[in-house]
């Protein structure tokens, strides 16, 4: 059996950051060692070089990267998000559609089925589905012309269609039909996720009482808060067992909404997601995303009237600005690693622990990724 043994790296130890080395043994960490007790050899060795090792993170929402977006239905560009998220140290990752046809959202789940187990990069924990059971109201740049009300036979077909793969679904509650496809959802073990919604506090406590439990780009795309009607944020505050994604790129939040949503719900919680659109990667310029021509400038994605269209974020990137935000490293990582694997139950993902999977990232100082690690096997090394 082979060994690899990734030598003085920095590891985080409760609050601090320790030097460490960790042994992995067929894709799997077998051991973890403080830096005065590290194996002697093994078959292979990395040097981290003093640098940061942190497990390998976890991307429950991101459409596109590199000019390829999920919904070209192509096997190259669910291979290529692959690659890309892995030079971002993302690990896994759901694959996310928008609001389409009904032809379309098939095509791009069979396209990622036929990747899925035989990714070039970061790995496919699964399809995010977001839309088409979306409020015209608060639509953002989802596409109005695709947004219906919830269909439990088409879902029923999309669910027979696509097997497992489907892992999250975010949907408007407060529409006709939604507490019927929350409770059907839910029989089904998938993740009922609130966006593009203008629900009410208590439809949005109804659709948490019925089986949602997670909340898409938090305070985007919904209902705000105010001091008479609380609206969505609120309710999801107040149940504990709720989760909000963050995107966490100064633009879609205000570093001071990231601190209060980690003061609200804490690293357990809170999810770091980049939300973005194929222009990860690639600059300012023109796209078309979800039908729409979105103009990327100074890295911030809008439509033409201005409305944001989707993040370019990586993330390496919102892990250091969260981090710059005044929230812990160790918290940060949380958030970005552990907190995302719970919420799908990859119990192996998210954690660097014995028995658990392989995947690490090894990034230096400036939060840029050096190596990216999938079950042992290096995917991505910074030239």
């Amino acid at each position: 059996m082979t060994t690899v043994l990734i030598r003085n790296a920095r590891l985080i130890s409760g609050h601090e950051l320790a030097p460490g080395c960790v042994t992995v043994r067929n894709g799997r960490i077998e051991s973890v060692h403080d830096g005065d007790s590290c194996p002697d050899s093994a078959d292979f060795e990395i040097d981290g070089h003093g640098h940061l090792l942190i497990p390998g993170m976890i991307d429950v929402h991101i459409h596109g990267a590199a000019g390829h977006d999920m919904m070209d239905g192509t096997i190259q560009s669910v291979e290529t998000v692959s690659r890309e998220c892995a030079k971002s140290g993302c690990t896994s990752f759901l694959a996310t559609s928008v609001s389409s046809s009904l032809d379309d959202l098939l095509r791009m789940i069979s396209s990622v089925s036929r990747v899925m187990g035989h990714e070039p990069g970061a790995q496919i924990a699964g399809i995010h589905i977001e839309g088409p059971y979306l409020n015209a109201k608060r639509k953002g740049m989802q596409n109005e012309r695709y947004l219906r009300h919830p269909d439990l036979d088409e879902m029923d077909m999309i669910l027979q269609k696509s097997g497992s793969l489907i892992r999250m679904v975010t949907l408007a509650p407060e529409l006709p039909g939604g507490t019927e496809m929350i409770e059907y959802l839910k029989s089904r073990g998938i993740i009922i996720s609130i966006a593009h919604s203008d629900a009410t506090y208590e439809e949005a406590k109804h659709a948490f009482r019925c089986g949602a439990s997670h909340v898409t780009h938090c305070f985007n795309g919904m209902r705000p808060i105010h001091h008479r009607d609380p609206g969505l944020i609120v309710a999801a505050f107040e149940e504990e067992h709720v989760s909000v994604q963050a995107i966490v790129d100064d633009v879609h939040l205000h570093p001071a909404i990231v601190r209060l949503m980690h003061r609200e719900k804490g690293a357990d919680r809170m999810v770091l997601v980049t939300d973005a659109l194929q222009a990860m990667g690639m600059g300012d310029g023109l796209y078309l995303f979800g039908g729409h021509e979105v103009r990327v400038s100074q890295g911030v994605a809008t439509l033409t009237d201005g409305t944001l269209a989707s993040s370019t974020v990586t993330m390496n990137e919102a892990l250091a600005k969260t981090v710059r935000s005044g929230i812990s490293l160790k918290d940060a990582v949380t958030m970005a690693t552990q907190t995302p694997a719970d919420l799908l139950g990859l119990v192996n993902k998210g954690r660097i622990a014995p028995g658990a999977d392989a995947d690490f990232v090894l990034m230096n100082e400036a939060f840029e990724v050096l190596l990216t690690a999938v079950k042992g096997n290096v995917v991505y090394r910074r030239a």
